[in-house]
């Protein structure tokens, strides 16, 4: 299978993490890739924020997560040591779009505790997921901040229960476990995506539409809670589905598939059957509406859009409204709660209760919903 961007900027971003500074033409050597497409994501990741780019190098920015053994936060003392300060692990399944701005929150909150977050990447293999926490247990993680690369339904149950028996606090990210599983037990820190569909069904509804299509993928754990999450906001609102949910695939993996969705869609515009559409997450809602240009569709014109995640969405040529998951805060707050449970342990201050904290997303309103319906 080809690889996509999305792993691409992985890897690219984890040999910087791991040199600190690499020439851009040694990347593209490195990666197996041309020097012009090296270029694009080397721009994509500095505009994001990931990379710092100077005369044909890159660099590891000052402020995200540090390369292995670089020193960090208050009472560091130098290459690998951080003095009496904590060391924390962190486990997410990329670098990139949506975990970047966790990473991004938990680091900043490591870094005002004087403690030291390091980072292993599962590339969204969850069979790695326990390999890679044994080596942050090896690098000396006292505590766990662990978003397992889960992808499907069965996916916690075939690779969940090792996070269960891990020796050190851990404290689950923007994963929510079935209830009454063991994994249920641990802390955890999550976006309720939930709500944010309502916020965005509600929004379209107010404007005057009926009962919005979602257009959505069902290859991670945040696309499965944005389906289920779309079903109660229907119940909540008394709606009923125009018809069934369009199932969604990346365009750079399976081009085929993303154009038969994209003309189901057009096709439910066309002949009326919804005038408004959500859709997971807003790379793909991009495309979407660039290809339904093509074919005669215009947002806001035609259809009222609302994309899901608010990585790029405002970049795109018609800036589209997004739910926006509030990334950040999920890897602070965890962080945060993560230090607590370290301190109160070296402190023999006693175990505090399990904690359950769920952070609601926002939706940010931009020109693709266009103005109310007479």
């Amino acid at each position: 299978m080809r690889e996509s961007a999305a792993e691409r900027h992985d890897r690219l971003l984890e040999l910087v993490r791991e040199r600190g500074s690499a020439r851009v033409s040694d990347l593209a050597s490195q990666l197996g890739v041309s020097p012009v497409t090296i270029r694009r994501d080397v721009e994509d990741l500095a505009v994001r924020g990931l990379l710092d780019r100077v005369h044909g190098s890159v660099s590891w920015p000052q402020d995200a997560v540090p390369p292995p053994g670089a020193a960090t936060g208050p009472g560091a003392t130098g290459p690998g040591g951080v003095g009496s300060g904590l060391v924390l692990g962190m486990l997410a399944p990329s670098a990139t779009y949506y975990f970047a701005e966790v990473i991004r929150g938990a680091h900043e909150a490591a870094a005002r505790a004087g403690a030291r977050l390091i980072l292993r990447i599962s590339d969204y293999r969850p069979e790695e997921d326990h390999a890679r926490t044994e080596g942050l247990l090896a690098a000396g993680a006292e505590g766990m901040l662990v978003a397992p690369g889960w992808r499907r339904p069965g996916d916690p149950a075939a690779f969940g229960d090792w996070i269960t028996s891990l020796p050190v606090p851990t404290v689950l990210l923007e994963r929510q476990p079935a209830a009454g599983s063991p994994l249920d037990a641990l802390d955890r820190v999550c976006s309720d995506h939930g709500h944010g569909v309502l916020l965005a069904v509600r929004h379209l509804v107010d404007l005057g539409h009926g009962a919005p299509l979602l257009m959505a993928r069902a290859d991670s754990p945040t696309a499965v809670a944005v389906r289920s999450g779309y079903e109660e906001a229907l119940r909540i609102l008394g709606l009923r589905a125009p018809q069934d949910v369009i199932d969604s695939v990346p365009a750079e993996l399976a081009p085929e598939g993303f154009e038969d969705a994209v003309l189901a869609l057009r096709d439910a515009v066309r002949s009326g059957v919804a005038t408004a559409a959500l859709i997971h997450n807003d790379v793909d809602a991009i495309q979407v509406v660039q290809r339904l240009a093509e074919l005669g569709v215009r947002v806001p014109d035609d259809l009222a859009l609302i994309a899901y995640d608010d990585e790029v969405a405002a970049l795109a040529d018609t800036p589209l409204t997004a739910v926006a998951p509030p990334k950040r805060e999920v890897g602070r707050h965890a962080t945060e709660l993560l230090v607590e449970r370290l301190t109160r342990a070296r402190g023999a201050g006693g175990a505090a209760p399990r904690r359950h904290l769920t952070l609601l997303p926002e939706l940010r309103v931009r020109s693709s919903c266009g103005h109310p319906l007479r």
